[in-house]
C-alpha cells in the first residue's frame, strides 16, 4: 500500500504527468489524431511557462510563507525539537552528512541550531530509509559531528511518511513545548498531521524557495529549480488531499 500510494502520487508530479501525456500525445499524432498535436503542444508549453521563476513564483509563494520562521525572542523556552526526515542518497563510502539530501540537510541544520540555543532540549531526528541507511541514523551521526551530545538526541527511524512520523512520536510529545522543524512547503501539512495527534508544535520552517527577485531577465526563461519547487508544492496539495479523503473514510485514520 505504502509504495502504491507512493508511485501514484509521484506520476501525478508535473514532469511525469505532463511528460507522459505529452508521449501519449504524440504517440497519436503519429497516428493522424490532429488533436493530440494541440494537446501534447500544451502540455509542453504548461510544463515550460511552470518552470520560469515569473510564473512558478505564483504557485509557490503560499507554501512559503515566511511567518512559518521559528522566533527565539517569543519562546524563551523548548522541551523538544522534532527534524523530519527528507531525501537521502545512501552510500556507505560517504561520511553521513554527505548522504542527506538538500532538504535533509536544511532541516538538521535548522534543528541543531535551534538545538544550541536551547541546551535543555531533546533533539528528534525522524525518518525512515532503504539500502540499509535511514534519515534518522544519518542525522543523528551529523548532528554529533556539528556539537550535539548523542544523550540529546532521540530517533524515530520507522516512520516512513508524515502522518506515521506524527504517530510514533505522539507519546513524548503531547502536552510538550515543541518546534517542529520541516521545509516550508511541508509545513502546513505536518502541522496539521501532528495536530491531529494532540502535538501542539511551534512551526520552525526552512529550506524556503522564493524567485521573486530574480532578474527581469531571468523571470522567463525556464529553470530547473523553479520546476523542482513547484513540483514540491504539488507533492503538499496531492498529500493534503489524501489526507482529506483518509480522513473522510475513516475519521480516525490520521
Amino acid at each position: 500500500m505504502f509504495e502504491i500510494k507512493k508511485i501514484i502520487g509521484s506520476l501525478l508530479m508535473p514532469l511525469p504527468l505532463l511528460g507522459l501525456l505529452t508521449l501519449v500525445m504524440v504517440f497519436l499524432a503519429i497516428a493522424h489524431k490532429r488533436k493530440a498535436l494541440y494537446f501534447g503542444f500544451v502540455s509542453i508549453l504548461t510544463l515550460m511557462l511552470i518552470s520560469t521563476p515569473f510564473i512558478g513564483q505564483s504557485l509557490i509563494a503560499a507554501n512559503n510563507n515566511p511567518a512559518w520562521q521559528f522566533n527565539q525572542a517569543k519562546h524563551p523556552k523548548l522541551d523538544n525539537i522534532v527534524v523530519l526526515g527528507c531525501s537521502i542518497m545512501p552510500n556507505s563510502r560517504l561520511q553521513a552528512n554527505h548522504q542527506l539530501g538538500d532538504c535533509a540537510l536544511s532541516r538538521l541544520l535548522e534543528g541543531v541550531k535551534l538545538a544550541h540555543h536551547y541546551p535543555n532540549a531533546t533533539l528528534y531526528v525522524s525518518g525512515g530509509g532503504f539500502a540499509n541507511a535511514t534519515n534518522s541514523q544519518l542525522m543523528f551521526e551529523t548532528a554529533k559531528t556539528l556539537g550535539i551530545s548523542a544523550t540529546r538526541i532521540k530517533q524515530n527511524p520507522l516512520a516512513m511518511d508524515t502522518a506515521e512520523e506524527a504517530k510514533r512520536l505522539a507519546i513524548y510529545l503531547v502536552d510538550k513545548k515543541t518546534a517542529l522543524v520541516t521545509s516550508a512547503s511541508h509545513m502546513p501539512r505536518a502541522k496539521d498531521l501532528f495536530n491531529a495527534q494532540g502535538i501542539d508544535v511551534i512551526p520552525a520552517a526552512t529550506d524556503f524557495q522564493d524567485f521573486s527577485q530574480y532578474p527581469t531577465y531571468k523571470q522567463f526563461i525556464p529553470n530547473i529549480a523553479v520546476l523542482v519547487a513547484v513540483t514540491r508544492v504539488a507533492h503538499e496539495k496531492i498529500g493534503s488531499a489524501w489526507v482529506s479523503v483518509r480522513r473522510w473514510i475513516d475519521p480516525e485514520a490520521l
